[in-house]
């Protein structure tokens, strides 16, 4: 399977002709570089804007049963929330709090598919001012879930301890003989970092090691780590804890999502208590790289009249 598509190839793949693919580049934001005077498309980027300009599912025939002890997590990987579920778990023996790796977008779609009690999602909106609005109102059709905050967190690049290819900025990595990891498609972490590497005018084809994707935050830090590669996406917190270098590229927002007919249950209620609690600032204090001053604080419906939007 090719890796880099041709504009024919897109209009096959589309079942457009080849004028209608410019017109998408332009006005569609269909993922495309231009070398030599020719359009390219990574494979993996078209899929992904494909997927996300998706509409009309088919409705689920099943819900979520009634909540019986279980509470069901799927979305973004994070180290303080991994913590957090950890304390549920110990706080209340008689609920379970289990989590499912799916990335940001995953989430998502796990929501809307009633799979899921809490998505948790990091996605940057175009206008690079606020998160998860327009990704969660396109994937649920409009019917936007309560928003609730868990925390703020430091994105940026993992780089190899004293950074030995003087990456100063995104545009370095593009330097001879460097490596990367990146993360999947589907995590917000991806989605701001092809946003920053097409601000910085990097092609994906000149980046060595872009394609070689893990899972987790943990697993790009560790790749560099071990020396399979220089650089990757991920947050301040794995940086610290592995002892690599960082460069940083903003703060942002990481969400809870919770569909309206669930916000009630038991666990759901627990387990946005715990962020009001003792326990919960002191794992977030054992961490670098987290601002919870607004954790637990609902973004959406807003609270009383008070904007909770970045």
């Amino acid at each position: 399977m090719k890796h880099l598509l041709s504009t024919k190839d897109v209009a096959e793949l589309l079942g457009i002709n080849e004028k209608m693919v410019y017109t998408l580049i332009s006005e569609k934001g269909l993922p495309a570089s231009k070398v030599t005077g020719k359009w390219l498309f990574p494979r993996q980027l078209v899929t992904q804007w494909i997927e996300n300009n998706t509409v009309n599912y088919p409705e689920q025939g099943e819900k979520l049963p009634s909540y019986q002890g279980l509470l069901i997590i799927t979305g973004s990987n994070d180290l303080l929330l991994d913590k957090t579920m950890a304390l549920f778990n110990r706080l209340y023996p008689d609920q379970v709090a289990v989590f499912g790796n799916l990335g940001s977008m995953g989430g998502l779609r796990a929501l809307r598919r009633n799979l899921c009690h809490i998505a948790t999602s990091h996605l940057l909106d175009d206008s690079e001012k606020d998160y998860n609005f327009g990704f969660a109102g396109q994937e649920l059709e409009g019917r936007l879930p309560v928003v609730v905050n868990f925390c703020r967190r430091e994105q940026g690049i993992l780089l190899a301890k004293g950074n030995p290819h003087a990456i100063q900025a995104v545009k370095d990595l593009g330097k001879p003989g460097l490596v990367l990891v990146n993360r999947q498609l589907g995590t917000g972490t991806r989605l701001l970092f092809d946003h920053e590497i097409r601000k910085a005018g990097l092609q994906v084809q000149q980046l060595r090691g872009y394609g070689n994707e893990v899972p987790r935050h943990m697993d790009v830090g560790l790749e560099i780590l071990m020396g399979k590669a220089d650089a990757g996406p991920g947050i301040r917190p794995v940086a610290d804890l592995l002892g690599l270098d960082f460069l940083p590229l903003r703060m942002e927002r990481f969400d809870f999502l919770i569909d309206r007919d669930r916000f009630f249950d038991k666990g759901v209620q627990y387990f946005l208590g715990i962020l009001h609690e003792k326990e919960f600032k002191t794992l977030a204090e054992s961490l670098s790289g987290y601002d919870i001053g607004f954790s637990g604080r609902m973004v959406y419906p807003l609270e009383s009249d008070g904007d909770g939007r970045d």
